[in-house]
């Protein structure tokens, strides 16, 4: 059996009413606290109000996915309150944000230092505030992720500030926090969050922890998604948390692929939202993955099981498409993607670093084809 690791949040909770231990666990280990929260989320005023009780709190608000301006006028304005712990509740756009002020706050050095691909992608020279990532939809699992995603304009791409010690020190899943969705953010997250069970699992960095994990999540992810967008079952928002935070471990020990090695290329030249993007492509890649797998081999066999579960769970791939659309899913065309951005598209892809994880090699003509298709 080949080597392997994992690893993810230093403590994962799990379950309705799980946001309350944000709470002792942060006043227990800091005294000046940063809470960064989305303007949306109620129950980040319940939080706020309850760490004031106990001391000091610069309360920051984020709004849309982080970029690097943003991010760094954050950073700005903590150095003078100097805090001992952040907490961020919110999607994983908040998250991210606020793993990005936990590596980049105490850190001696120009953001660009960090950042990979169009920085020097060099590790952190400090160690990162304490972090507790708390979501509040079901797609990213950026609460279990050792990254924090950020637009950087002047290179108009998405990448990835990266370092073993940006995992969260606590994650608090809850999925009380994500029954406010409305319904095409749950359709975009939810297709984020099943993306990321794939594509870990069809890897070609796959391990026996990963796989059980995608093995579980990928039936339960497309069951939850259909309860909650087809009946409205509220309850099928602890399967659909799950499924995000199983994708996110899985991610973060597994690699993903083509999927997101296009969708932070294309959400940093179009804007459009990351998981709708996920969700244009995620069909689109399995089809021309299982065109270039050889027959017989591993990337096959596992191409073959995930098409097997998505026709058992919609009737057919086809009809999994189909009912996207009928939910609101749009194309890449209609997200901003011309025929005149294909081939940079298609070579910015190849060297991102999901990419790398795909478990066959495409040749541009392939991925050309996926973005036609998408």
């Amino acid at each position: 059996m080949t080597a392997f690791g994992f690893a993810t949040a230093g403590t994962l909770r799990f379950g309705r009413g799980t946001v309350s231990d944000a709470i002792p666990f942060a006043r227990a280990r800091a005294s000046r606290l940063l809470l960064l929260r989305s303007r949306s989320v109620a129950a980040a005023d319940d939080v706020l109000h309850a760490l004031r009780q106990g001391g000091d709190v610069l309360d920051l608000q984020a709004s849309g996915e982080p970029d690097l301006p943003g991010v760094q006028a954050h950073v700005a304005i903590a150095r003078g309150f100097g805090p001992d712990l952040i907490i961020a509740i919110g999607g994983g756009a908040v998250i991210d944000h606020g793993k990005a002020l936990a590596a980049l706050i105490p850190a001696p050095h120009d953001a660009m230092r960090y950042m990979e691909v169009v920085g020097e992608g060099q590790p952190l020279d400090a160690d990162p505030l304490p972090l507790v990532a708390i979501p509040t939809t079901a797609g990213t699992g950026a609460e279990v992720t050792r990254n924090a995603v950020i637009l950087v304009p002047d290179a108009a791409r998405k990448v990835s500030l990266r370092d073993d010690r940006l995992y969260p020190a606590l994650a608090l899943v809850d999925p009380e926090l994500c029954t406010s969705c409305p319904a095409q953010v749950t359709l975009a997250s939810g297709l984020d969050a099943i993306t990321q069970v794939i594509e870990p699992f069809i890897s070609s960095r796959a391990n026996p922890l990963t796989d059980a994990l995608c093995r579980d999540a990928i039936p339960r992810g497309l069951s939850a998604l259909r309860r909650l967008l087809d009946k409205g079952d509220a309850q099928a928002w602890d399967d659909m948390t799950l499924t995000s935070v199983f994708g996110g471990i899985a991610l973060a020990n597994a690699g993903l692929g083509a999927v997101h090695g296009f969708a932070g290329v294309i959400g940093g030249q179009t804007g459009a939202a990351h998981g709708a993007i996920c969700g244009a492509l995620l069909m689109p890649v399995l089809r021309a993955n299982a065109r270039a797998a050889p027959k017989g081999s591993v990337a096959a066999e596992r191409i073959a099981w995930v098409m097997q579960q998505i026709a058992e769970a919609f009737g057919s791939v086809q009809q999994f498409q189909d009912w996207n659309y009928g939910k609101g899913l749009r194309r890449l065309q209609e997200l901003g993607v011309t025929t005149e951005m294909h081939l940079e598209l298609a070579s910015e892809a190849l060297r991102s670093s999901s990419y790398r994880a795909n478990p066959v090699d495409l040749k541009t003509d392939d991925l050309l084809q996926i973005l036609t298709d998408g």
